[in-house]
């Protein structure tokens, strides 16, 4: 087993401010007349509160295991924009409006945000722009590019669902590139073999232990936090994945061994506040029923 800090931390979450809100007709403006036009608008409209985001449901609930844990600093979540703070106002406006209590805030006026999200102590980066997530998990830092997706109005509002993929997510990629290599046969070979060596940790791992230790801090109290994997695994390399989670001494609530089947219904029955996967075809299926995160990681993203 891993040691474990006992002390309680923080976890960090950064967001872009198209995430966090609907900025598309902001963006239509950018698109089609150019950043004076876009910062002219935004000031224009800065007393408009914008419309909530795909993420909007995800950071309220996070925000809200504060007071599950009668703490203020168990969660704090960042607003990383590429915005300057003169159009990045309206943004500020609407948080204030909908009382999030995001009080942190990196405007860099067009330049990368990623190299904020270490200073910040930030365990993963939200956005909506798939460079910006390319960069940051490039640089060893937990991104994932948040694509549109149903929320479930009748959904649980005191728990908080996170469903993770395994491999190039929680897991390194090395399995991965076997089967894409050299196909199942020998993937479910390799795998069986080094079902005892545990898989190098991925992108996911960093925030998967933080999250892991704030479920933690409830203790014996009701957590509303739970944990998934939703991996195309199956059964004999299932074994390998059980036995990395053990001697990283995590726990997830749930874990759905698919063999290929599609994930969505899957995702729909667990009731996912969001799902983090690196195939673009897993989350394309996965959007259609929870907000997904793309991670634009590993050998199937080489090519893109």
């Amino acid at each position: 087993m891993m040691p474990r800090n006992k002390t309680p931390r923080k976890l960090v979450v950064a967001i872009s401010s198209s995430a966090l809100f609907d900025l598309h007709a902001s963006d239509r403006i950018y698109s089609k007349k150019g950043v004076a036009a876009y910062a002219n608008y935004q000031i224009e409209k800065e007393s408009e509160v914008l419309e909530p985001g795909v993420a909007f449901n995800l950071v309220r609930k996070l925000l809200g295991l504060n007071q599950a844990l009668e703490r203020d600093d168990a969660v704090e979540v960042i607003l990383l924009s590429r915005n300057s703070a003169d159009t990045g106002l309206r943004v500020f406006n609407s948080i204030q409006h909908y009382g999030l209590p995001i009080i942190r805030a990196a405007f860099t006026g067009g330049a990368a945000p990623y190299p904020y999200m270490k200073p910040f102590g930030s365990h993963l980066f939200l956005s909506t722009n798939p460079d910006d997530v390319r960069e940051a998990l490039g640089n060893g830092l937990a991104a994932a590019s948040i694509l549109p997706g149903k929320h479930d109005p009748d959904a649980d509002v005191d728990q908080l669902k996170f469903a993770f993929d395994g491999d190039a997510v929680l897991f390194s990629d090395i399995a991965e590139k076997v089967y894409q290599e050299e196909g199942l046969e020998k993937f479910q070979e390799v795998e069986s073999q080094q079902a005892d060596t545990p898989l190098p940790g991925g992108p996911f791992k960093p925030f998967l232990l933080a999250l892991h230790d704030l479920q933690r801090e409830f203790g014996d109290k009701d957590c509303p936090i739970r944990t998934a994997l939703v991996t195309a695994r199956s059964a004999p390399a299932h074994e390998r994945v059980i036995k990395t989670l053990r001697h990283w001494d995590i726990r997830l609530d749930e874990s759905m061994f698919l063999g290929g089947m599609r994930k969505s219904d899957f995702l729909k029955a667990y009731g996912a506040d969001v799902f983090f996967d690196d195939q673009a075809e897993h989350c394309a299926h996965a959007s259609a029923v929870v907000p997904t995160g793309h991670v634009l990681h590993g050998v199937t993203n080489k090519s893109n």
